[in-house]
């Protein structure tokens, strides 16, 4: 017998989200009744992730579906559901859940117009679209955003799903959706950064070097902070960073600059955030600033 309260759950969107959620909601005892797959790579992820779900057109998965998931791109978004509401294909008292960072659910008016329940559940976690991620959905955190009276029927859903719901205002989505791509699309530049230039001077595992370094910054950062700062910038070590900022400035001359500009950036703002903090006396702040500029640096311009 099937649980109370149990959706049928249609899935506009294969791609490594959409399939991973619709096997969670389907773990949950919810109907998943069709999904949308395009690409041979969705079909793929839909079979193996979904399998015996049939894979439909998007507008009969919504005319069928209690509870339709969006899993599409960001851009897609806001002219797909435009797009179905002029097909007068949203219903009401329909569930309506998107699962964009950047977007509320403003975002989802034309569902509101047409007396459907809009919906923003984000999944703060990268997905691989296999059936791990299913695991690491028990330790994932999901951006949530609806309506007041709507909202324990979001935070419900990500609880099925294994997941713990957090409550974002819609006018603090995007800063939210900026601070978790920040942090983790630019943490994989670094790493591409340094591996890059440990290769260059003969380290064949760059990845044996840096994880464990990497794993313990990250842990000790998450756990205290930048109170786990440490590192030439954090200690005022003007000659190290000085010649980190030469010899960056040397390779990166022939290799496109993409290396010394992040570190300059970083460098920078870690310094003003140590400063901030107590780390730096003045004159070590002005000593790193002074370092990271150059030796063509001419001081402030107008």
């Amino acid at each position: 017998m099937a649980k109370p309260g149990r959706l049928g759950i249609g899935i506009v969107g294969a791609g490594k989200v959409g399939a991973v959620l619709g096997a969670a909601l389907r773990g949950a005892e919810h109907a998943i009744i069709g999904v949308s797959a395009v690409s041979d790579a969705s079909r793929e992820r839909a079979e193996t992730l979904l399998p015996g779900v049939p894979v439909l057109e998007v507008q009969d998965i919504v005319e069928r579906a209690e509870l339709v998931l969006l899993a599409v791109p960001d851009d897609a978004l806001g002219p797909l559901v435009e797009g179905l509401a002029k097909l007068g294909a949203w219903q009401p008292g329909q569930l309506v859940a998107h699962t964009s960072g950047r977007f509320g659910v403003g975002i989802l008016h034309p569902v509101r117009a047409a007396g459907a329940v809009p919906l923003a559940l984000h999944p703060a976690m990268t997905f691989t679209g296999m059936s791990l991620d299913l695991t690491r959905l028990l330790d994932c955190t999901f951006g949530v955003t609806a309506d007041a009276a709507m909202l324990p029927i979001a935070q419900a859903l990500v609880v099925e799903m294994g997941a713990e719901p957090v409550a974002i205002a819609e006018a603090d989505r995007t800063l939210y959706h900026a601070a978790l791509a920040h942090g983790s699309n630019h943490l994989v530049t670094l790493v591409a950064q340094a591996s890059q230039l440990l290769r260059e001077v003969g380290v064949e595992a760059p990845e044996r070097m840096l994880g464990p370094l990497l794993r313990a910054t990250l842990e000790n950062a998450l756990a205290s902070g930048e109170s786990a700062l440490t590192g030439p910038v954090a200690r005022g070590d003007v000659g190290t960073v000085a010649a980190h900022a030469g010899s960056l400035r040397e390779h990166d001359g022939g290799a496109g600059g993409d290396i010394l500009e992040a570190y300059l950036a970083m460098a920078r703002a870690t310094a003003r955030r140590a400063g901030r903090r107590g780390l730096l006396k003045p004159d070590q702040l002005d000593g790193i600033t002074q370092a990271l500029e150059g030796p063509d640096h001419d001081g402030p311009q107008p």
